[in-house]
This record gives C-alpha cells, structure tokens and sequence, in this order.
C-alpha cells in the first residue's frame, strides 16, 4: 500500500509560460510545446499533422510543462484571446501530457496554471470585470477513452450546444467562467 502511494509522487517539474512573439526563446520552447502535441495528438491519437499546429500557435500564450533538472517536455496547454461583436473570452486550446506522466494529474496542474494565467492577463487588460469567460472545445468521446467533459466539470466548465465535428472526433463546446474578485 506504502508502495503505490510512492508510486504517484510526481517527478521534480515546472511549469513555464513560453515567452510572448518576439522574445528570442520562444522559437525554440514553442516547438517543444509543439513536439508534445505531435507525440500525443499525432502518434497516440492519429490526428493529423496538418491540422495540429494551426494559425494561433505564433500568437497564443502557451505553457510548458517538464521535468526538472533535465528540462524534457512532458505536456503543454495553450490560451488565446477571442475578440467577438462587444466582448471577447479566452480560448483554452491543446492540452495534453504525454501518456507516462498522465496518473500525476499533471493536466490538471495546467488547466490551473493557465487559469491563473487568464485571469492574470484579463486584470490587466479587460478593465473593471467581475469575471473572464474560457472556452473549449473539449474531446467527447474516444475508442480509449471516455473523453475529457467530465475532466473539464471538474473546473466548473459547463457544456454548451450540441456535440460537434471537429478534426473528425465529436467534441464538445465547455464553458467556463473565472471569477476575477476570489
């Protein structure tokens, strides 16, 4: 019993937020972030590659997470703004960790970093605001899995719409709203 509880210490780590467009290590932490993606979305969920790195990726704000000291990537999880007629709201998009390292809840780990993240940023840019809405389009079900809607409840994400094709799986519209004033 001792044993299996060891088992789910998880390993040194860190999460980072990959510098913004323009500083000169993003180049190379986004293709880490980008690398993880393929491994996960790509090669164990047979996604295709031209649709994993799309138009938001030079611009969104990403954060990677490794292991510490080797600095491996292990998972990442990315946001951008979404600008609509008189509001706009975050779009929580590519969250994965690689399979070995998922039982550490580690993506739970990011969804909170990059919510400390969103509300962070809409403090200093969205003016007087009680709350940031979050959007995502969560994966509904899988063949290996029974997808990730009840992960995102877990966040006080709700479903909204109908279920939906996206890249040729159902998914599911998720929203969620943070509290800017906790």
């Amino acid at each position: 019993m001792a044993d299996e509880a060891v088992l789910r210490v998880p390993p040194a780590h860190e999460i980072i937020i990959v510098p913004p467009p323009g500083h000169e290590e993003r180049h190379a932490l986004l293709e880490q972030c980008i690398q993880v993606r393929i491994a996960v979305f790509v090669t164990e969920q047979g996604f295709p590659l031209e649709v994993e790195v799309d138009e938001h990726d030079p611009t969104a704000t990403h954060l990677l997470l490794r292991l510490l000291p080797s600095l491996q990537p292990i998972g990442t999880i990315r946001a951008h703004q979404v600008e609509t007629a008189g509001s706009s709201y975050y779009k929580l998009a590519r969250l994965v960790v690689l399979k070995e390292y998922r039982h550490y809840k580690f993506g739970r780990s990011l969804v909170l970093a990059l919510h400390n993240w969103v509300k962070d940023h809409a403090r200093n840019s969205e003016g007087e605001i009680d709350f940031v809405k979050i959007v995502c389009h969560s994966q509904a079900v899988r063949a290996d899995s029974a997808g990730a809607v009840a992960f995102y409840r877990k966040f006080g994400y709700e479903e909204e719409g109908d279920l939906f094709d996206e890249d040729g799986e159902p998914h599911q519209k998720m929203v969620a709203w943070l509290s800017l004033t906790e």
